[in-house]
């Protein structure tokens, strides 16, 4: 009805004069209805009569115009403006049929004319992003493309890009541009360009922004070029050169990748010698001239000076006076010439006798006599046996007196016998393995920690007590006098063998042992060198030794002559480290030498002082052992449970360390300790859990392994690194824990620990290491601290020491040791079978096999005949 009102009304009026079609001069424009909030559309046209709004169709009511009439100043025509409002209700009414539409339609004298249509939306815009831009890692200088496409809405959003919530301006920026389907493109990645970036969408209705993304230029590394090759480690012989270069072009930025290869090449290099010259020797006198003088002369030629040597220093012409019938001085008659020549003769066949007599004297004594080399003896590891009686004139080995009374001198309750008996002990005719009977001397402590604090309190007063740890719990000591003995630190591999006769007779030292932490003494590494064995001091120093002392200690090296530089550094007086000897050459002083085994090491030295392993890698093959050792908690009253892994050096003394730390913490050890070759391959180790039941724990790990770099193990100046791993138990009745850590070196091997304990029980720390107790004193002296007994030790020494017929000598025991690769230094000592009897004693100590010693003795001593047939006859 409204409708067919409207149209009724709208005819135009009549007597109109008016002959003009109407013209619009505002046509109603397309509108958002925002929320709930109702729209208005306007029309004006002239010249206009009558005005009115169709709506989809439909004459919307009259009532629901607002009319303006007015008259164009210009032409004088009159002019209608109307208004309506649409509401959000009345546009849902037909919403999903068809978009709702308004326009207008005037009328004049001479017809009707019609606006264009205005559509009317409701306006909105979709929370969620149809695509989010993704974070992302790229290389320098690539391209990178930022997808965003923004939620639906009406009227369709407009989207700008956020970078650190400032705004991305492609007008700015040449680097930067936004394509036609809203992605955000940089044309090469800088890295000024590492940032968050957010995609932002927005309309007449809201403002929406994407979750930002993470965008990382990283750098990958380079290698700078080769500095030039150092010069030759030697100035003399065969020696090393290298070279470096360092991953700094560019240098890795933002976890970018290390460079791969290695940062240090080695060659080998070879420096002439200098040779000084030396005289040949002089010729003949040249026949006496006018002038009573006669002259000899000698050349600069065995050998002539090369390479920088000297030249010879002295005359080459020598002149002196002659006598010949030239001269006035009379010559001596044919008489005396003959008398002189037949007594220098007279000498030289007496002095010749003398020599064989001498010669053929000691090749029937120099041998091994009847005690030694008999082989009932020997071949029994010297246990007692029924010996015959000795010659009267011929006194049996078990009835020497050695002169003890030395030992006895101001000893101050140090070094005490087990029994009191007489100042010389007479060797009985009985056990072999006790040599001195009752006079077996040991240290004995009746209060140890009263007499280390007096011990430590006498060190106070040296100037070298600075440099010593304070308190007695890696430290041995002892007083020693010419007998020898021997400091150990129990449960480290540490001792020190201070050989017989090494101390001057009549001396009496006051001698200490002592590990130390590697936070205690500052040793400078550099390049690829790793401390491969622990920090030792043995003192005082400056004491004079006659003989070399043996120190052992362990040591973590895979040990190849392609794959190591190893040295044997030593501490000076004013604190620096020196080089005293590189391992695998020859030595170029006779105070140190070093056997290096699988797992230890043994330093002579005839100075005592502070000494440590280090190591340099020549190739990425080089590796050193780590022990993986696991511990944890031994109750457990809360849910979170710790599984610490340490990653150690494969020495004895860091494992102790790390076993009294546990105990302190409560933990208890979780099967063996395992072994792993850590490689010098610039990798890092890694180490994760996995197998764990997920119904019953859970990792509070957030990522999937942790890493231990790889400088922290290399330097081995960090002895303590470990991971822990923290689980927690869903319920406290939990109890059991099965699980697998594994440990590797990145693009490396790796091990596998299978874990599976009872968290429930009160299990206290088991120490699998060998009781303080069973390992012996830390000190013994005399013949208490050898398996060797005395007068046995100086009847093989003075019957190996000589050469002998068939090779019946030192070097053959050395070969039957497995000790022949020593030989050159042994033979540098003044008694080559003291060396390797003290070798012995080091390596075997205190559970060396004496019958095989005993029986090697005795084959070398069976290798010369005619001495052995000596000893049975003497038996």
């Amino acid at each position: 009805t409204g409708a067919q009102q409207s149209a009724t009304v709208a005819n135009p009026l009549s007597g109109a004069s008016l002959d003009l079609l109407p013209h619009f001069q505002l046509e109603p424009e397309d509108v958002y209805i925002v929320k709930n909030k109702a729209v208005s559309l306007a029309c004006r046209a002239t010249p206009a009569t009558q005005i009115y709004f169709k709506c989809n169709g439909e004459w919307v009511h009259q009532g629901d115009h607002v009319t303006q009439h007015s008259t164009d100043r210009g032409t004088g025509l009159p002019v209608m403006e109307v208004h309506i409002e649409v509401t959000r209700q009345q546009v849902e009414k037909i919403f999903g049929l068809e978009e709702y539409w308004c326009q207008c339609v005037a009328w004049s004298s001479s017809g009707t004319t019609k606006s264009k249509k205005a559509f009317v939306r409701i306006a909105y815009l979709r929370k969620n992003f149809e695509q989010e831009p993704m974070a992302r890692e790229v290389s320098i200088e690539q391209g990178i493309v930022l997808p965003c496409r923004p939620p639906e809405g009406i009227p369709p959003a407009e989207v700008e890009w956020l970078r650190n919530e400032e705004l991305v301006d492609p007008a700015l920026d040449a680097n930067v541009y936004v394509t036609p389907e809203h992605s955000l493109v940089l044309r090469q990645a800088r890295l000024a360009d590492t940032a968050n970036y957010t995609c932002v969408a927005k309309n007449i209705v809201a403002r929406r922004r994407s979750a930002s993304a993470a965008i990382t230029v990283y750098v990958n590394g380079g290698w700078s070029t080769w500095t030039q090759w150092s010069g030759c480690s030697t100035s003399c012989g065969r020696g090393w050169q290298k070279r470096s270069r360092t991953c700094t072009n560019p240098t890795p930025l933002n976890g970018g990748a290390f460079c791969e290869g290695q940062n240090v090449q080695k060659t080998a290099c070879t420096t002439l010698c200098p040779v000084d010259g030396a005289w040949s020797e002089w010729s003949k006198w040249s026949v006496c001239g006018a002038e009573c003088t006669h002259w000899r002369s000698r050349e600069c030629s065995e050998p002539a000076p090369r390479n920088g040597g000297r030249d010879c220093h002295g005359p080459e012409l020598d002149t002196r006076n002659c006598t010949s019938e030239l001269c006035s001085h009379a010559a001596p008659g044919v008489e005396d010439v003959a008398l002189y020549v037949g007594l220098v003769a007279v000498a030289v066949c007496l002095v010749l006798l003398l020599l064989v007599g001498v010669l053929v004297y000691c090749r029937k004594k120099g041998g091994l006599d009847a005690d030694v080399a008999d082989s009932s003896i020997l071949t029994a590891g010297f246990q007692p046996v029924s010996i015959k009686p000795s010659k009267a004139d011929n006194p049996s080995l078990l009835t020497i007196q050695p002169d003890l009374s030395t030992a006895t001198m101001t000893y101050q309750g140090s070094l005490c016998p087990r029994q009191d008996g007489p100042a010389k002990l007479q060797l009985p005719n009985g056990h072999l393995l006790s040599p001195l009977g009752a006079g077996r001397h040991t240290l004995h402590h009746s209060s140890p920690a009263t007499e280390g604090a007096d011990f430590v309190a006498r060190l106070s007063t040296q100037s070298y007590f600075r440099s010593l740890p304070r308190g007695t719990t890696n430290m041995a000591y002892g007083t020693f006098n010419f007998l020898g003995g021997r400091l150990m630190i129990p449960n480290t591999g540490i001792s020190l063998l201070i050989p017989p006769d090494a101390i001057p007779r009549g001396k009496i030292y006051e001698v200490y042992l002592t590990l130390h932490k590697q936070e205690e003494v500052r040793l400078p590494l550099a390049g690829c060198q790793t401390l491969l064995s622990p920090i030792v001091s043995c003192g005082p120093p400056g004491v004079l030794l006659t003989r070399p002392a043996i120190l052992a200690m362990g040591h973590c090296v895979e040990a190849s002559a392609e794959n190591w530089s190893i040295r044997l550094k030593k501490q000076s007086c004013e604190g620096t480290w020196e080089d005293v000897l590189q391992l695998g050459t020859e030595p170029c002083t006779e105070l140190y030498y070093c056997q290096l085994e699988a797992q230890a090491c043994y330093i002579f030295t005839e100075q005592l002082g502070r000494f440590a392993l280090v190591g340099e890698s020549l190739s990425m093959a080089a590796s050193k052992r780590l022990k993986l050792v696991l511990f944890a908690p031994a109750a457990c009253p809360s849910l979170e449970y710790n599984i610490r892994v340490y990653c150690l050096s494969d020495t004895q003394d860091v494992l102790k360390e790390v076993i009294q730390l546990e105990k302190q913490l409560g933990g208890q050890l979780i099967g063996a300790p395992r072994v792993l070759h850590f490689k010098d391959s610039y990798h890092n180790l890694r180490l994760s859990i996995h197998d764990m039941p997920s119904s019953l724990w859970k990792s509070k790990l957030l990522a999937s392994y942790q890493e231990i770099p790889f400088y922290h193990i290399w330097s081995g100046l960090q002895p303590f690194l470990h991971c822990t791993f923290t689980l927690e138990r869903l319920s406290p009745s939990t109890c059991e824990l099965a699980c697998k850590i594994w440990v590797w070196q990145v693009e490396g091997d790796g091990q596998s620990f299978t874990v599976n304990f009872n968290i429930a029980k009160d299990t206290r720390f088991s120490d699998w290491l060998v009781p303080d107790s069973e390992v012996g004193a830390p000190a013994l002296v005399g013949p208490s601290a050898f398996k060797i007994p005395f007068l046995i030790r100086q009847k093989i020494i003075s019957s190996l020491d000589p050469p002998g017929t068939r090779g019946a000598d030192w070097r053959t025991l050395a070969q039957k040791l497995n000790l022949d690769s020593h030989l050159s230094f042994f033979a540098s000592k003044a008694s080559p079978t003291a060396m390797i009897l003290n070798l012995w004693e080091a390596r075997h100590f205190p559970n060396g096999n004496l019958s095989q010693l005993a029986a090697a003795v005795a084959e070398v001593g069976k290798q010369d005949g005619a001495l052995f047939a000596v000893s049975e006859a003497e038996c």
